[in-house]
């Protein structure tokens, strides 16, 4: 599917006349009947009842059109942002990041490009208060964030939310459900990132425990992921707690903690900046 391809189905579908659609995109008609018959078939279904006297809309064409009206909203706004970063920035987006977004950054930038291959990206590490700062001095555009936060003269979109989930051995009794209670972590030493690396997991683990009712025994800090994943699947009786991904170990299974344990995701951006700004940001960032 192209883009393409559903603006000319929005314009048949607002004109109802594919001679009009074709002189409002500025295209010959063969052109917008070949373009509208293949997203037809890649999609299965048939979108317009042509007549030699009219064009309709199907339901399934009614249906498509809300969402081929909102898909290309998204990719104006994203064009938009682009344009706005290429004439203020030398088409470099300044984003500052959080420990655990690489995924999620990595994606964005590439939504991004797809409508603007020249657009370069500089990454800053850094806590949430050294992000703020940057924001407002103008040394950033934007920042990905995790945890609750409260912030003034800025932005905050809250964008997701990550449930956390318990690494355990595959060979734990409770590996084989589907969710863990969090009580079961008093019976195992569990490891986190020192709290100066990921604050905001540490302190949502240790309060969610504490609401639990106990206080869990800290193990050895994780500094490598990957490490502490093969030490978890040798059989120690420790666990850890993250967003689910087991990075292809053995020995280990992700379940989702009970009660759920979420922590939320934003985007920060400066006042100054435009709705168009914000708007295209969320659609690359957003889930």
């Amino acid at each position: 599917m192209e883009v393409r391809q559903l603006r000319y189905f929005v314009a048949v579908a607002e004109e109802l006349h594919f001679g009009r659609a074709a002189e409002r995109l500025a295209v010959a008609q063969p052109a917008v009947s070949q373009q509208v018959g293949r997203l037809e078939r890649e999609l299965g279904v048939r979108l317009l009842a042509r007549t030699s006297r009219r064009v309709a809309l199907t339901g399934d064409g009614e249906r498509l059109l809300v969402e081929a009206r909102s898909a290309l909203a998204a990719v104006d706004r994203v064009r938009a942002v682009a344009g706005e970063l290429a004439a203020g920035h030398a088409a470099t987006l300044r984003l500052g990041t959080s420990p655990g977004l690489g995924e999620r950054v990595r994606r964005g930038v590439a939504r991004m490009r797809d409508h603007t291959p020249e657009l370069s990206v500089s990454l800053a590490d850094g806590s949430v208060q050294e992000h703020c700062s940057a924001l407002r001095a103008g040394a950033l555009d934007a920042a990905l964030v995790r945890g609750p936060i409260r912030v003034h003269g800025l932005h905050a979109v809250e964008l997701w939310r990550d449930r956390l989930h318990v690494v355990l051995p595959a060979d734990h009794p409770d590996a084989d459900h589907d969710v863990v209670p969090i009580r079961v972590l008093a019976d195992l030493v569990l490891r986190l990132p020192e709290r100066s690396a990921d604050p905001v997991l540490h302190d949502a683990v240790l309060v969610a425990c504490r609401n639990a009712g106990f206080a869990p025994r800290l193990g050895r800090p994780v500094r490598s992921v990957e490490d502490a994943l093969v030490e978890i699947g040798l059989g120690e009786r420790t666990a850890t707690v993250g967003i689910a991904c087991t990075g292809g170990a053995t020995g280990v299974v992700a379940r989702p903690l009970d009660p759920p344990v979420e922590v939320p995701g934003h985007l920060l951006l400066a006042r100054t900046g435009g709705p168009e700004c914000l708007q295209a940001l969320v659609a690359a960032f957003g889930d």
